[in-house]
């Protein structure tokens, strides 16, 4: 699993187009796991979701164990 992240202001930005894999990455902060399979809300509260194109998409998460930021960019639509 190999993540690409970039910190801005205490918000991490993660591109899921240059994550290996099936879209798991680890919170950069503490390391706890984020999957696009988990549909509990027990790891990641959703805070927003924006269709940027056709194509792509972006959502806005924090971690439920840190409370840390994270962008997501490269989601597929």
């Amino acid at each position: 699993m190999s993540a690409v992240f970039s910190n801005s202001k205490n918000t991490f930005n993660v591109n899921l187009s240059e994550i290996e894999g099936v879209g798991d990455f680890p919170c950069p902060k503490c390391s706890t796991v984020f999957s696009p399979d988990d549909l509990t809300k027990d790891v990641y509260t959703i805070l927003s979701l924006q269709e940027n194109d056709n194509q792509s998409a972006s959502m806005v998460i924090q971690c439920n164990k840190c409370k840390n930021i994270i962008n997501i960019n490269g989601l597929a639509v």
